[in-house]
């Protein structure tokens, strides 16, 4: 039997985990938190005192004998992952690769070299000279952490923007990054996407695009998906080209990607590519809906050096997530939650209970509750979970 590590044991692991039993192979769980919910799940867990200590969980790796690792739907040890596949030989990423896919500046040094299209960037950790860089641009700019992810520290910088304002989302987007810089980018005006791939013996396999719904400015929190693209052919063939050249302009191989790109007049631009399945339930749930391709089990196997079954079992569908978000305030009654009831509903959960205190929605963690629905087409897949969303109802004051 195949042993795999995964890395973080929280919700969105916990497909993985459950993923990886059914077909056959042992899990050993690490999480600094003994209580995550995947712990339990697996074969066998272990608390290393330090995630991201990469010494340690080599010596762990090495130890448990582990036939291949994966951290799904997360980068904060993808640094990790990457020194064990170097160390044990295994199959996936390097921890060079992890770094370029982790690290924003360097992931635009390596589209640039590449060709791949990509806005125009800078990166400092001086608010001095990120003032200075946003003037050359000449015109609305992007701040946002070099290396985060799940829409944190995010913000729209508009030209008229005063240097004090623009000082203080400045410290904001230094405060969430792991390595205390900031990037600052051309702002990118379009519909934004994210595309689906699993990367195996070099070859890029794009199962799916996902049309994706942000708050606006300045945070732009992800507020739904749906698949597959309703978008015209020509828009989706130049958006997955545009994310197999940024897969190859960061060397990502054996391994699954989530690329997110807009698109402007007439042209793509990738925002970010992650070296791993995408959260939100976009790999996990809607691409296995909307494809009949199941993509965590695709990505288990080519983490232990299997090859992927990427054919479809299913016929396609359309598949939308929509989250909920109330106003801020303290949670007094939730109506209407029964309505999530019904068979095109997938999936619905509520994060909230009365008495509970719902944030501003700033980042994907503030976010009160999600539904997913199947539908033919995703147009009315959109339209349920829309209509859901409206009329369950979580009251603040």
């Amino acid at each position: 039997m195949k042993k795999l590590m995964v890395l973080a044991a929280g919700l969105l692991q916990i497909p993985v985990i459950k993923k990886a039993h059914e077909l056959g192979v042992f899990v050993i769980a690490v999480d600094d938190d003994p209580s995550a919910p995947g712990m339990a799940l697996a074969d066998k867990s272990i608390v290393p005192g330090g995630l991201m200590n990469e010494d340690k969980l080599v010596a762990i790796a090495k130890e448990e004998h582990v036939d291949g690792v994966i951290h799904p739907c997360s980068e904060v040890a993808m640094m990790v992952m990457g020194r064990i596949n170097d160390e044990l030989n295994l199959h996936g990423i390097s921890r060079e690769t992890a770094m370029r896919a982790t690290n924003k500046h360097l992931m635009r040094e390596a589209f640039e070299a590449y060709g791949a299209p990509s806005p125009k960037s800078y990166c400092t950790a001086s608010v001095e000279e990120g003032w200075s860089l946003f003037s050359s641009i000449g015109g609305k700019a992007i701040l946002k952490p070099s290396r985060n992810s799940g829409s944190r520290g995010i913000s729209e910088i508009e030209p008229d923007i005063s240097k004090e304002d623009f000082s203080a989302l400045f410290e904001r987007s230094k405060d969430e990054s792991r390595d205390a810089s900031v990037m600052i980018e051309q702002f990118i005006e379009g519909p934004e996407f994210s595309i689906e791939i699993i990367v195996c013996n070099g070859v890029v396999n794009v199962l799916q695009v996902t049309d994706k719904k942000t708050t606006e400015a300045p945070y732009f929190v992800e507020l739904g998906h749906s698949q597959p693209s309703q978008f015209p052919k020509e828009v989706v063939d130049a958006i997955k080209d545009a994310a197999i050249k940024g897969v190859k302009a960061l060397n990502l191989n054996d391994c699954a990607a989530h690329a997110e790109v807009k698109y402007q007049e007439g042209k793509p631009y990738i925002m970010e590519i992650g070296a791993r399945l995408g959260g939100d339930f976009i790999s996990t749930e809607l691409t296995h809906l909307s494809t009949g391709i199941d993509m965590v089990a695709a990505a288990i196997n080519v983490a232990l050096g299997n090859k992927p079954n990427l054919d479809s079992v299913a016929e396609s569908q359309g598949v939308a997530i929509r989250y909920f978000t109330p106003k801020p305030g303290k949670v007094t009654a939730i109506e209407n939650a029964g309505l999530l009831d019904r068979p095109d509903v997938y999936d619905a959960e509520i994060y909230v209970n009365p008495g509970d205190e719902v944030k501003e929605v700033k980042s994907s963690l503030d976010r009160s509750g999600h539904v997913i629905v199947t539908a033919p087409i995703a147009k009315e897949a959109i339209a349920i979970a829309e209509c859901l969303i409206n009329k369950v109802r979580i009251i603040t004051e």
